[in-house]
């Protein structure tokens, strides 16, 4: 009685002064994997009960936002102590919850950490501590992101191999040196040299992005984009130059700007001072660009799925990494004596990019296939191509096949043969693909699965036929079955979202949007290397009603499902309702996005978008 009457008093002068336990939150990064950290430290002569404990035991509510999504459920650490027989935790106790936090620049982290302090045998009364933590998301952090510039990087590199750009490297560093006065002098114009390329390459852009962002916002930049992107008419334009492209560096033809361009740019650059180096940097541009060009495109292609810096920010990592080598060799001069000589060599370098282009130009042909449902270039097409035009690349290697400006190969050397050895592991990989294996690796480059005709050992199910619903008597229902969209792995999913929460309504079940695209390469690498693990497919197959957003889908709508904009814009085809409703609905304008809504439409969690973490997604779908 003793002990308790003085285990109240203690209590009670305690929450006089102050919480029994004084919490210190933190939001921290631990292995790519965001999470709130409260630290408590428990007064003297107090003991709280861990998590573990489903009646009084410390509780931790973390608030989901637009920007934060719990993974998980909270975790706590302490050293144990006994108390009559339970396991309760005294002097410092620290609760952690995993998070995704999505978007760029501030958010905040907000929420409740509940518990009871006791001493002795008498417990207090619950209290609890609400915390807000501000942190700062880099603003281009998406992996998909880091993935471009890392590849602008590497093409700006690459680019330095080429006919059109090696040549150029020693004798405009050279230059520099010769019209200098001195070295200092040299130095500094071969510096502004690499800057004039650089903008050269990145303002353009630049303005193109801004103009249309500020005179129509992100509405405008992700149409303009997505047309870009997914309409028939530039993507069969990029298919026919990188195919021409290919056929000049097979040697069919040489492809060159009007002399009139490089001949003006080049006479200014004869001048002195800062104007004379620009015009040398517009020379060289000029000039680089049968090799520069396709590549460029590329980088630009594969940056517009509705982002805004994601454009700007590649073509500036490739213009500093095709730039950097005239700025370097300036200032260590000596190197230049060390370069190999143009010749055969480089032939070799631009028949292999030949290659290269005519397997990177399928991409856009089969955009447009997918977006405008043509079934010309299938999967197993598609995949057959590839594996001829890489065979003929490994002979070609070998010295088996010869151009018309190639060099007669006497022998192989070390590092062309571990070429043929890649070349050949490549095409020895894809071959399953004709049979139905997924190529995971390459999920983001070929046509889905469900345009392949034969597959071994699939079920009709998965095959593309549709599959009817059976009402509560059993009966099909045709209607259902004309709605439903065959996705990959057997799911199926309903192209609209009316029909999709009214499904959900009837079955009691929750709503998977899917704001994707046919051209979207991010979302074929989830949808194969995700959504492919048994747990993610369990929970979409049993657990929600599916709804798949097409936002680049080329297809006609009839006239009383047009939607019409506040703008007073009319929109008569099925992507660009989608790409509407994405953007007034949900907020997005890229893809892959997912969200998961109520039956009422009410959303429940999401945004998620591009992210490789098969646990992270299971928790989402949790």
């Amino acid at each position: 009685m003793i002990k308790a009457l003085l285990g109240a008093l203690l209590l009670i002068a305690g929450g006089l002064q102050g919480p029994s336990v004084q919490w210190k939150p933190e939001v921290r990064q631990t292995d790519g994997v965001w999470q709130v950290v409260l630290t408590g430290q428990i007064g003297d002569n107090y003991y709280i009960h861990p998590m573990a404990d489903p009646y009084t035991g410390v509780t931790l509510e973390v608030e989901e936002t637009d920007t934060v999504l719990r993974l998980g459920l909270p975790y706590d650490k302490y050293e144990p102590s006994d108390y009559k027989g339970e396991k309760v935790a005294e002097g410092e106790y620290v609760i952690t919850q995993n998070l995704e936090l999505q978007g760029s620049g501030k958010v905040t982290v907000s929420g409740t950490v509940s518990w009871q302090a006791c001493s002795g045998d008498f417990c207090g009364m619950p209290e609890e501590y609400q915390f807000s933590q501000e942190v700062k998301l880099p603003s281009a952090g998406s992996k998909g992101l880091w993935g471009l510039i890392l590849e602008a990087i590497l093409w700006g590199f690459l680019m330095l191999l080429t006919p059109c750009v090696f040549p150029m490297v020693p004798m405009t560093v050279s230059f520099f040196l010769k019209q200098s006065q001195n070295v200092a002098a040299g130095r500094f114009k071969a510096a502004m040299y690499g800057l004039f390329i650089v903008l050269l390459y990145t303002v353009p852009i630049c303005i193109i992005i801004g103009l249309t962002w500020v005179l129509g916002g992100a509405g405008v930049t992700a149409d303009i984009f997505n047309w870009l992107a997914t309409h028939w008419l530039p993507n069969i334009l990029f298919f026919i130059i990188f195919m021409v492209f290919a056929a000049s560096f097979f040697g069919a033809f040489e492809i060159t700007l009007p002399s009139s361009w490089t001949t003006k740019a080049d006479s200014k650059s004869g001048k002195g001072g800062l104007l004379g180096v620009f015009f040398l940097a517009l020379t060289l541009v000029l000039v680089s660009f049968s090799c520069t060009g396709p590549i460029v495109g590329t980088v630009l292609i594969k940056s517009t799925q509705g982002e805004f810096w994601a454009p700007m920010v590649t073509m500036l990592a490739f213009s500093i990494a095709f730039a950097l080598p005239f700025a370097l060799l300036a200032f260590f001069p000596s190197v230049l004596k060390k370069l190999p000589k143009s010749g055969g060599w480089l032939n070799s370098v631009k028949v292999v990019l030949g290659f290269i282009e005519v397997a990177l130009g399928l991409k856009f042909l089969s955009v447009a296939d997918q977006t405008y449902h043509w079934h010309l270039l299938d999967r197993e097409v598609y995949l057959a191509i590839w594996i001829v035009c890489f065979t003929l690349l490994g002979l070609y290697l070998l010295g088996k096949i010869r151009f018309k400006h190639d060099s007669p190969l006497e022998y192989l050397s070390v590092g062309r043969l571990a070429l043929v050895i890649i070349d050949f592991a490549f095409v020895v990989y894809m071959l399953p693909g004709m049979w139905g294996a997924p190529l995971k690796a390459l999920s983001g480059y070929l046509p889905p699965m469900e345009t392949q005709d034969f597959v071994l050992t699939r079920s009709s199910a998965s095959m593309g036929f549709e599959t009817p619903e059976l009402m509560a008597d059993g009966v099909s229902n045709p209607t259902d079955a004309k709605q439903m969209l065959s996705m990959p792995h057997g799911l199926k999913a309903y192209d609209n979202l009316e029909d999709g929460l009214a499904a959900a309504q009837a079955s009691g079940k929750k709503v998977f949007v899917d704001i994707t695209g046919h051209g979207c390469v991010n979302c074929r690498e989830m949808e194969a290397r995700v959504w492919s693990d048994p747990a993610v497919l369990n929970l979409l197959r049993n657990n929600y009603v599916m709804v798949s957003l097409y936002v680049d889908d080329k297809t006609r709508l009839p006239q009383d499902k047009w939607v019409t904009t506040p703008a007073g814009k009319v929109l008569k085809d099925v992507g660009r309702v989608n790409s509407h409703i994405a953007l007034e609905q949900f907020g997005v304008n890229a893809q892959p996005n997912y969200f998961i809504l109520a039956a009422d439409g009410t959303r429940l969690k999401g945004p998620r978008s591009y992210n490789l973490d098969i646990q992270g997604f299971v928790d989402f779908l949790r």
